[in-house]
């Protein structure tokens, strides 16, 4: 049984949690401890309530200074410092750092100095940390690693694809636009929380430009199209759910029928379970806690040319959650192998 801890219960980590009951992970993993600075009633309260994802399907109360998740107890601890962290005594496997503070080695080694074994992160992180897209390369991952990043909501949704569009017909160059929910970076109404002035607008009352380092991830992932891409975001007035429109210039020839083809074989075959494809017309609502990491939308796909255009929905929480739960699962199945004790 691996042994979790979550740094950082926010949209994330709640997921985290979550989905850890509701997709049949509980068998393998339980989360120990949380480390989350708000108080327990209020973490207990939106674990049972959710705005985007409803109520909690599971027994939820407080006890003693512990949450408890049908029947699970989970210690609570309000700790700022890392080096305040108690996971040597609760003897943590796997740390997943949700906590959006930290994305350095030197940091995240402070969980490992605090007796974690493991860390995953759930951002990209820094350049020398391995990132990984479940799907792509988690194959990466050995039990001698002891730090990962689980990339970002938005590499998981579109590297599966642009890695088999590349397979299939060469992408010689591209250009990613995501459409994107709003963020808990982004104010209800105006005001001066931000250095990016875009971001101290309302987030209901526009869509809005925002920095992405989506090319720069597609690079660290795929080497293979290193230097072929551009990409920029928009947030919008959502509270989830995000799309991606991704147009590639291909050597090969395709169609949108073949295109599809390609994606909806990879869909039911290697990337069952990560990639989906729809053909129906739906919205955006319509992909609310999908595990996916990305759904084609089959009835938007484009070819004029050598120009290939693909819409991919996602949700950027569940989605995301799942795919930590994933990679922390195939970690620790490279331990029970016994290449490394852990």
């Amino acid at each position: 049984m691996i042994r979790l801890a979550i740094n950082g219960y926010g949209r994330i980590g709640r997921c985290v949690l979550r989905a850890l009951y509701e997709g049949g992970y509980r068998e393998h993993m339980q989360v120990v401890a949380i480390n989350e600075p708000a108080d327990l009633p209020t973490i207990v309260h939106l674990t049972k309530y959710d705005s985007t994802h409803g109520r909690f399907k599971a027994e939820v109360s407080s006890s003693a200074g512990c949450l408890t998740v049908n029947g699970d107890s989970i210690a609570i601890s309000h700790h700022e410092a890392l080096t305040d962290l108690p996971w040597g005594q609760q003897q943590v496997d796997l740390v997943l750092e949700c906590s959006g503070r930290f994305d350095s080695q030197a940091a995240l080694q402070q969980h490992l100095t605090q007796g974690a074994k493991r860390v995953l992160l759930s951002q990209p992180g820094e350049a020398d940390i391995n990132a990984l897209v479940y799907g792509v390369n988690h194959q990466q991952l050995s039990a001698a690693d002891t730090i990962a990043s689980a990339a970002s909501c938005t590499s998981n949704c579109i590297v599966p694809v642009i890695d088999i569009l590349h397979q299939a017909f060469t992408i010689e160059s591209g250009g990613i636009t995501t459409i994107h929910s709003v963020m808990n970076d982004q104010p209800v109404l105006d005001g001066y929380h931000h250095t990016d002035l875009r971001k101290t607008r309302a987030s209901s009352h526009s869509i809005i430009p925002v920095d992405t380092g989506l090319a720069q991830g597609i690079d660290r992932l795929l080497p293979s199209v290193s230097g072929r891409f551009t990409a920029r975001a928009l947030r919008v007035p959502t509270t989830n759910v995000s799309a991606m429109d991704l147009s590639v210039i291909v050597k090969q020839p395709a169609t949108s029928a073949a295109v599809n083809e390609r994606l909806q074989v990879a869909a039911q075959q290697q990337l069952k379970g990560v990639l989906g494809i729809t053909y129906e017309p739906l919205a955006s609502c319509d992909f609310n806690h999908d595990t996916h990491s990305g759904v084609v939308d089959a009835a938007q796909t484009r070819v004029s040319g050598s120009l290939v255009n693909v819409l991919v929905w996602f949700d950027n929480e569940w989605a995301y959650a799942n795919r930590m739960l994933d990679i922390a699962q195939y970690w620790y199945e490279q331990i029970d192998h016994g290449s490394v004790s852990s």
